[in-house]
């Protein structure tokens, strides 16, 4: 016996769970559109996880300003002694902590990678608008 889906892709007799947004792959979940009992209970679940997943992306922002406020204290110190922007060496080591990190948890190393090679970017066109500044850190966005 097999299943019959709608347009949407959900099980036949589901479409008013969804609403849709213009795109047959957009579909608004909230507990309104449900309308099993299963479906309530994915949606609430939905709805738990993605307010989990809001506090993270938050402390993620917050971490990322204080990880960036450090990185301009050091461009302002690397700018004060002449050094370079880029640590090639210090890159490497940070390359092969991260992925091992990531394999520790569970998490694919190439996330870990395209998250290295954002900061370490960003961090290093910061660093030289220091020195271009003559080390003064006030030429970011960085809210001390």
């Amino acid at each position: 016996m097999s299943t019959e889906t709608s347009k949407a892709g959900w099980p036949a007799g589901h479409d008013d769970i969804s609403q849709m947004n213009g795109d047959a792959d957009q579909r608004v979940t909230t507990v309104e559109n449900a309308d099993t009992p299963q479906t309530h209970d994915a949606v609430r679940k939905i709805e738990a996880l993605r307010a989990t997943i809001d506090n993270i992306d938050a402390a993620v922002v917050h971490l990322l300003a204080e990880r960036f406020k450090a990185t301009s204290q050091v461009g302002v110190l690397k700018a004060q002694a002449g050094f370079a922007p880029a640590d090639l060496q210090r890159e490497e080591q940070q390359l092969e902590r991260l992925r091992r990190i990531a394999r520790d948890s569970g998490l694919d190393t190439q996330i870990a990678e395209m998250y290295k090679q954002f900061v370490v970017e960003e961090a290093k066109k910061r660093h030289k608008r220091i020195a271009e500044a003559g080390g003064d850190p006030g030429v970011l966005d960085v809210y001390a």
